[in-house]
């Protein structure tokens, strides 16, 4: 191994310290024979720029002009003396350790002044304000704490307006009361109020900016102080709401009501309308056509649709009637097309019938000519008469009736029910007339025959009538009521006058027998009369 080699080998790694002698090289500068220069060495010059550093204080100290030799592990490191001068390079690396040395002294002494300036930015969590502001912290800490409070006070009033909102539509929507329509105005007026809370916090809430770096502490004393008035003024309109929401409990219950009615009203129309078309379905599979139910129920198609349409487009009101009507009408399609087996049946019956009952009175009405032939000979002309059309309208009546029971038979094939049942019902009343008619004259010969035997039967039953109305009018009473007593009075006179008219050659027994009529009549008014007067006695 050479020297030179041995230098290069002869200098330990050592630890990196700001404090060691930076201006020793790594590796050991090369030796230049020659002559002295005429200036100081570059290690003196660098131990000259380098005043203050500790190793110009140990060169200064000792007095010693050239650098310490260095012992390695091979032998002493030869050092640069002033008799050997240095190379361009090693002169122009010299300056450059010096300048990395008084980098690290000055690194490490600035070290603590950013710590001091980075540490309270670190704690105030990434911004700028400062960790102890005093008055003015505490002041914004309670503009804050009162901006909260507000907030907390907007969204509660903002809550129970919308919540107050949907009542009063549900209110309207059901209701068109005077009462309705004020409490819509009055929900109207406490909207504007409710508005103008409102905008004193916004405004206030716009004005300052509590989260400015550097916020005056009477800035943050105002700020509380605006919006804690503004807190107070939406609590006062909370309030007002309150105790209009508690005013509005009648109204919102009977809404609530109704709504809670109108859903099972629209069901049962739903299914009333479902009930009466299956219920016409198997009318219909029986062979009967019901053509007018199916009209019936078709013009309840359009209702139902409505009803699918919903109470927000009709209101609830009307979708109530609504619906309430389509199930009635729609019920009574059904119970007639429940009814129509029946109902055909019964039309059938009564064809027969009413045909069995006009030929027996076809026959009847031929009987009626020798009834009044016989009034004809043993009575006076005013006890017949009146009874010399009955044979013409008898069979006139017959005739119409039979017409009628055709027509009602064609409207029964056709299944025109209403038209069958009214023509039954015309035809019925034609053999009734008729009927009677018939029936006339032979109950006026028997009850002729039975007032020419004997009169005295219907006299003694009319006075009878009289009598007991007489004591009953006088009961409890010393004198007779003149509103009882003169009809009494005069039903016997009247009865009188009818008894004489049976003396003479031909009496008017129809006459006489009209008159006890009218006068047990006259008798029974009275009766009822007093009954009445005291008490149903």
């Amino acid at each position: 191994m050479t020297a030179r080699e041995r230098d290069v080998t002869a200098t330990p790694s050592r630890p990196y310290s700001p404090f060691a002698r930076s201006a020793r090289p790594a590796h050991p500068l090369p030796v230049r024979q020659g002559p002295p220069p005429t200036g100081p060495v570059p290690a003196q010059r660098d131990r000259a720029e380098d005043a203050g550093s500790p190793q110009a204080h140990r060169s200064s100290a000792s007095g010693a002009s050239t650098a310490r030799p260095l012992t390695g592990p091979h032998g002493p490191v030869p050092a640069i003396t002033p008799s050997e001068p240095s190379t361009p390079s090693a002169r122009s690396t010299r300056p450059s350790r010096s300048f990395a040395a008084a980098r690290d002294v000055l690194t490490l002494v600035a070290l603590p002044v950013l710590a001091a300036l980075v540490l309270p930015a670190a704690f105030a969590g990434g911004g700028t304000r400062r960790w102890f502001g005093g008055r003015a912290e505490g002041q914004r800490a309670e503009a804050q704490a009162a901006k909260d409070a507000a907030a907390a006070a907007f969204y509660e009033l903002d809550t129970a307006q919308r919540d107050l909102r949907i009542s009063i539509e549900t209110i309207t929507a059901v209701d068109d009361s005077p009462a309705a329509r004020r409490a819509v105005s009055d929900f109207e007026a406490l909207g504007r109020r409710i508005d103008e809370a409102s905008q004193k916090y916004i405004t206030a809430v716009d004005a300052h900016d509590l989260d400015r770096d550097e916020l005056e502490a009477s800035v943050a004393a105002r700020a509380r102080t605006e919006l804690t008035a503004a807190k107070d003024e939406l609590n006062r309109v909370k309030t007002e709401l309150d105790r209009f929401e508690q005013g509005l409990s009648p109204l919102l219950g009977k809404a609530e009501t109704q709504l809670a009615r109108l859903a099972p009203a629209v069901e049962r129309a739903r299914q009333s309308l479902l009930a009466a078309s299956n219920a016409l379905d198997a009318v219909r599979q029986s062979g009967l056509r019901a053509d007018d139910l199916a009209a019936r129920l078709a013009t309840l198609g359009p209702e139902l649709t409505r009803l699918n349409q919903g109470a927000g487009q009709h209101g609830v009101p009307e979708t109530l009637e609504r619906a309430e009507r389509v199930s009635r009408e729609a019920g009574a399609v059904r119970a007639e097309a429940e009814r129509l087996p029946e109902r055909a049946a019964e039309i059938d019956h009564r064809l027969v019938s009413l045909r069995t009952r006009a030929q027996s009175l076809t026959t009847r009405a031929g009987q009626v000519e020798p009834v009044l032939s016989e009034l004809r000979r043993r009575f006076s002309a005013a006890c017949w008469q009146d009874l010399q059309h009955v044979p013409d309208a008898a069979e006139e009546n017959v005739r119409q009736a039979e017409a009628k029971l055709k027509e009602a038979r064609a409207a029964r094939e056709a299944q025109r029910w209403p038209d069958a049942t009214a023509l039954l019902a015309t035809v019925r009343a034609l053999l009734n007339n008729t009927d009677e008619a018939v029936s006339a004259a032979g109950d006026r010969l028997r009850r002729l025959n039975a007032v020419q035997k004997d009169p005295q039967a219907e006299i003694d039953r009319t006075r009878f009538a009289i009598r007991d109305a007489q004591r009953l009018a006088m009961a409890g009473r010393s004198t007779p009521d003149p509103r009882q007593a003169r009809p009494l009075d005069e039903s016997v006179a009247r009865l009188d006058r009818a008894v004489a008219t049976l003396e003479g050659r031909h009496p008017d027994y129809w006459h006489f027998l009209t008159e006890t009529e009218a006068v047990r009549q006259t008798v029974a008014g009275v009766v009822s009369q007093i009954r009445e007067e005291r008490g149903g006695v």
